[in-house]
């Protein structure tokens, strides 16, 4: 009589822990916008504690594993002050905050524009190549020589025999000698030279400058794209991981209770060890599961603080949920806007254009070189220019004009080989760009059915949600009433965690496809609302 006491009351407190656990179970359904409330039974609702097993079941200890007072890092989240922060102190920062961030201090967007401004000033480059080169030389040349000549000599004794002889000798010969000397001159010239010709070369180089500007302007906007995604991506995570953490919490709850529960009715006789072990065992299941979704948390909070350019330390209070947000376009719809807002088509576009520039470079040589150069020169014996005597051949002023032509008449075949060479760069980089056009149709086409499966996998798994929920609730009147066994209780309530794992993942899913198709059609959604 006294078991069948104890039986009912344990009976009226294990729904009273039944209830206790469904409302612990309805904190996951208010996560979601069109998730229903679990309503608790009505023999739960009309079931009243009972005080002898109720008191008993509240005093029994849980294992020391089980820990306290959980650090939940989705709870916790505080701004700190310091440099470059999104927000004030304590301000929650959602996505497209996030985004805004990410775009204005993320390195690779500093890296992108760096690239640009360089390309502006290759621009300049080319552009300034049309105009004269003018050049300023100031040179000193010593020389210091012996020169070797032949002079007359006089011979005295000839001349004094003709005089008394009247004879008529040689009265002088010639002989060599070394004469030293030395000569400074310093020289001041000024140089103009003017290409009229190039063979189209400076022509198509300033055309492929222009392009590359136009290039780099477009990879701003695919780094954009690619950065943004990446935000997204790690953002919506995070709001899993925060949300795999109130599902585990919700699992650690119904398995306290069950535990306990086991070990009441173990203590009363009514049930064996066994109930004992295996709701214990599951409960440290759920522990480590919850620890790691607690450590996925703070590894997701660290790596979006890296893309917004934060201290990988800083706990940022970012802010959201895992929520439907429709999308009407249609598939067609999608393919045409990729395939005129893609910024990597447009980039391909200018690689094809710059390629073709280089085959008009490479042939520059069968054309002939004309240039036009004017000189003036000005040198003296003296660094002033000046001229102390007028000894040697310096010439004081000078100034000459050239108009010269040239024509590379032969080079074994290098020049023909050259173009040849760039022509088949210009196929490659068009086969490249028609391989990029199905790349993206691809890609649209996959986001597009990767939203349509998440939509669909929401409402299966909402479903699920609330079968297993009554399923679990079930279970644990089957086991109060001692018709049902520990084990249906705990399979039941891996049924309800796993249930609002798949739910959590199909809203993670369905957002994460939102942002892919959104990138894939080169549109800078931030926030994934539709317009």
């Amino acid at each position: 009589m006294s078991a069948a006491l104890l039986a009912g009351q344990g009976f009226a407190q294990a729904q009273n822990q039944d209830a206790a656990a469904q409302a612990g179970t309805d904190r996951v359904a208010k996560r979601y916008a069109r998730q229903p409330q679990a309503q608790p039974s009505a023999d739960a609702a009309a079931t009243g504690p009972a005080d002898g097993l109720d008191a008993k079941i509240q005093k029994i200890p849980l294992p020391d594993f089980v820990k306290e007072q959980q650090t939940d890092p989705a709870m916790t989240q505080h701004t700190r002050a310091g440099a470059g922060l999104p927000a004030a102190e304590g301000e929650p920062v959602n996505m497209e905050q996030s985004v805004k961030r990410g775009l204005d201090a993320n390195p690779q967007m500093q890296s992108a524009r760096a690239l640009l401004s360089g390309s502006e000033e290759v621009r300049r480059q080319a552009m300034a190549n049309f105009g004269f080169v003018g050049t300023v030389s100031y040179t000193f040349q010593r020389t210091d020589a012996e020169g070797i000549g032949s002079m007359s000599q006089t011979i005295p004794a000839n001349q004094v025999l003709n005089s008394l002889t009247g004879s008529s000798l040689s009265t002088s010969r010639y002989v060599n000698a070394r004469v030293g000397y030395w000569q400074n001159i310093y020289q001041l010239q000024l140089q103009a030279t003017q290409p009229l010709f190039t063979g189209f070369k400076l022509l198509s180089t300033y055309q492929k400058a222009a392009l590359q500007k136009d290039y780099y302007n477009a990879n701003i906007s695919y780094t954009e794209l690619s950065l943004i995604k990446s935000v997204q991506q790690a953002f919506l995570t995070l709001l899993q991981a925060r949300a795999n953490v109130q599902s585990n919490k919700d699992s650690v709850a119904r398995l306290e209770s069950q535990y306990k529960v086991a070990q009441a009715y173990y203590d009363v006789g009514l049930k064996p060890r066994l109930d004992v072990l295996q709701a214990e065992s599951d409960l440290a299941q759920a522990e480590q599961d919850l620890l790691k979704s607690e450590n996925k948390v703070l590894v997701q909070t660290a790596q979006l603080n890296s893309l917004l350019n934060l201290p990988l330390n800083q706990q940022t209070n970012y802010v959201g949920e895992l929520t439907y947000l429709p999308f009407t376009m249609s598939v067609e719809e999608c393919l045409d806007t990729s395939y005129k807002q893609r910024p990597d088509l447009f980039m391909g576009v200018k690689t094809v254009q710059m390629a073709e520039k280089d085959v008009t470079r490479a042939a520059s040589t069968f054309y002939p070189q004309v240039q036009a150069q004017a000189t003036y020169t000005k040198q003296g014996n003296d660094p002033n220019l000046a001229l102390r005597d007028m000894s040697g051949s310096t010439t004081p002023e000078a100034t000459t004009f050239l108009l010269s032509a040239s024509l590379q008449a032969w080079d074994w075949g290098s020049t023909y080989f050259g173009v040849q060479a760039a022509r088949d760069s210009v196929k490659k980089v068009q086969a490249d760009l028609a391989n990029l056009r199905l790349t993206v149709g691809y890609q649209v086409k996959t986001c597009y059915l990767n939203i349509q499966d998440a939509a669909k996998r929401i409402s299966v798994a909402r479903t699920a949600l609330e079968a297993s929920r009554e399923g679990y609730r079930m279970a644990v009147a089957r086991y109060q009433a001692q018709v049902g066994t520990s084990t249906d209780v705990l399979d039941a309530q891996a049924r309800v965690s796993t249930a609002e794992f798949n739910l959590t993942q199909a809203l993670t899913d369905y957002q994460s496809a939102l942002a892919d198709i959104y990138v894939a059609m080169g549109i800078k959604n931030l926030s994934l609302v539709a317009n």
